[in-house]
Formats: structure tokens, C-alpha cells, sequence
């Protein structure tokens, strides 16, 4: 089988790797061109593009993948199919069905549930207990193919959507070998529940800053699915603030001064309050109920850093907002 391979990022690399170390004849990558980036804006390549120089695997950089040069090129491959990750840009009809065998795209979600852009963020962030790995035949609508393969995946408690990206990485590359199996074997395709289908549109500073009027969890699971871009942010003062990772804690919660948190109605410190600074537990901060302690922060101009580090600069105490 000739496969014609699209990705960009990182989280596309081990597909690509386990296709080419799997035996398959991977004819062509296709990538974003290199972009500027770091502190000199100099041209930087794409990680599917390192590796594909590495495995000498021929590279195609267009701008946009359509008209008629660039079908020709498809067509000098002669690929049998396509196989997409995190490519990052729509494919035209004709560029889709360009394959005779068609093509597949590895998605990072149970579709239909989390179609769009950033579903690893958004499970956490919804706080999802599960996730997974979808196969699906790429058609015009997004995400909306038939499914080929699917395979599902626990979120754990504590996870952040940079190490849940990690892991489903991976997870895609195995599925992907096996759902070419199941192509190459004409096992059948199964629609999706379109009714069913949720969406997780791109992430950005718009959406990542913290409502500390909502419940300690669902902030806990926010600022996890934010983590590590475009980070979770607070505005402190004048200034803003990105918080990482979170633990929520009840209403019971008693900070090392014994400060309870009140009922509402009854003095409770309004959402956003820090309650205590702890350098070897966190920062305590009161949320819609009960309260999440942050073990990590970044302030303006600074690196990520333990809150312990921040406390001891004097850079948060105990009595301050957030907003």
C-alpha cells in the first residue's frame, strides 16, 4: 500500500514513524512550510518535516494544497491513499478523493463527540473521563466521515492536555496501522450519529482566562485543558497571570491560618480571593465553591515557574484578588 502522508506538529510524528517502521511505502509527506519562529524569527521546519528529511521521504510545502500543480504532484506519487494528522488546512474534494482508496484522517476524540480543532483540550476541559482515538474516512464536512476504527482511552485525574496529547499520539499511531488493516481487509464503515455530535473549536486566550465563579472542579479542569498552551490566565492587579496545575478542593477546605470557607450568604471571600500562600503546598484561591490550590505559575515576563518560587519573591500573598 502507497500511502501519501499529511502533518505538521509534533503529535503527527509517531504515525509517520510507525507507518515507515511498519513496512508501508510512503511515497510523499505533505506539511505546512516553514514557518518563523523563537526570538529571531528565523524560518523553522515543521516536526513532520524533520522526520520525513530524516527517512528521505519526498516533501511537498504548499501554501494552500489545491489546483491543478498541485494535483499533478499527487498524481506523479501515485499514491493509494492519504493519511492525515493535524495537517492544518481543509482539503478540497478533489485533493480527498485524489487516492484511489480515499482518505483517512486520525482525529483525537470518539467521534462524534469533540469534532473541530482542539478536542484534547476541550475533554479535559468538559471534564471528560474518556477520550480516545477515531479512524474516520475524510469527507468535505469536518470530522463527520464514516468510522473506520475506534479506540478509547481513560483521561486521568490529574492530566494536563499537554500529557494526554503525548499519550494520544501514540495511541493514533497504533490505530492507524490497524485501521489500514481493516481497510485493506474491507471490513465496513459505520456512519456516525450525526445528532450526536459535539464540537471543540480552537483554543485561545479568548477562552483560556479563569471564571472563579464557577465550581473549584470544573476551574481545576479549565486550567488543566488550557495547560500548557495557550495557558490558563488570571488578571492580578494590572497584570496577568497564568495559573497551572490545579487541585480542587471542597467547602471545608481550612487554610494553614484556619480561615474556613464560609457558606454564601454568611462572609464567604469572594471568588478569586487568595487564601493562604503555602511554599510547599500552593496557592489557595476560593472559587464559586470550595477552592483549588495551584502548584504552579507564570507571571508577566517570567518563566513557569513552583509557586514557591513566586510566594518567596513576594510576587503573591495571602489577601490579594484575581480577577
Amino acid at each position: 500500500m502507497k500511502i501519501l502522508f499529511w502533518g505538521t506538529p509534533a503529535f503527527a510524528v509517531p504515525s509517520l514513524r510507525a507507518l515507515d517502521d511498519e513496512g508501508f511505502d510512503v511515497v510523499g509527506v505533505v506539511t505546512q512550510p516553514d514557518r518563523p519562529a523563537g526570538r529571531g524569527r528565523k524560518l523553522r521546519p515543521s516536526p513532520v518535516k524533520e522526520l520525513a528529511l530524516e527517512l528521505g521521504i519526498p516533501l511537498l510545502q504548499p501554501e494552500r494544497p489545491r489546483g491543478e500543480e498541485f494535483l499533478a504532484q499527487i498524481a506523479e506519487l501515485a499514491p493509494d491513499v492519504s493519511v492525515v494528522v493535524a495537517y492544518g488546512n481543509l482539503l478540497p474534494q478533489d485533493v480527498l478523493d485524489a487516492p484511489p482508496m480515499g482518505s483517512f484522517n486520525i482525529h483525537a476524540s470518539l467521534l462524534p463527540e469533540l469534532r473541530g480543532a482542539a478536542p484534547i483540550n476541550w475533554a479535559i476541559a468538559r471534564g471528560h473521563h474518556e477520550t480516545g482515538i477515531t479512524i474516520q474516512r475524510m469527507v468535505l464536512k469536518m470530522d463527520a466521515g464514516p468510522i473506520v476504527h475506534r479506540v478509547p482511552e481513560p483521561i486521568l485525574d490529574d492530566e494536563t492536555a499537554a500529557e494526554l496529547t503525548l499519550r494520544l499520539s501514540e495511541l493514533g499511531a497504533a490505530a492507524i496501522v490497524e485501521a489500514l488493516a481493516l481497510v485493506s481487509a474491507g471490513v465496513p464503515e459505520v456512519e456516525q450519529d450525526h445528532d450526536a455530535a459535539t464540537f471543540a473549536p480552537k483554543v485561545g486566550r479568548d477562552v483560556a482566562r479563569i471564571d472563579w465563579s464557577r465550581p473549584a472542579r470544573e476551574i481545576a479542569c479549565h486550567v488543566r485543558g488550557m495547560d500548557a498552551v495557550p495557558g490558563a490566565w488570571t488578571q492580578l492587579g494590572e497584570q496577568s497571570v497564568k495559573l497551572f496545575r490545579p487541585r480542587a478542593l471542597p467547602e471545608d477546605v481550612v487554610d494553614d491560618n484556619g480561615l474556613a470557607l464560609a457558606r454564601p450568604g454568611e462572609g464567604r471571600p469572594v471568588p478569586g480571593t487568595v487564601l493562604a500562600t503555602d511554599p510547599e503546598e500552593g496557592v489557595l484561591v476560593t472559587a464559586g465553591d470550595g477552592a483549588v490550590l495551584f502548584s504552579e505559575a507564570q507571571p508577566p515576563g517570567k518563566r513557569r515557574m513552583d509557586v514557591r518560587d513566586w510566594i518567596n519573591g513576594r510576587g503573591i500573598e495571602r489577601g490579594q484578588t484575581f480577577r
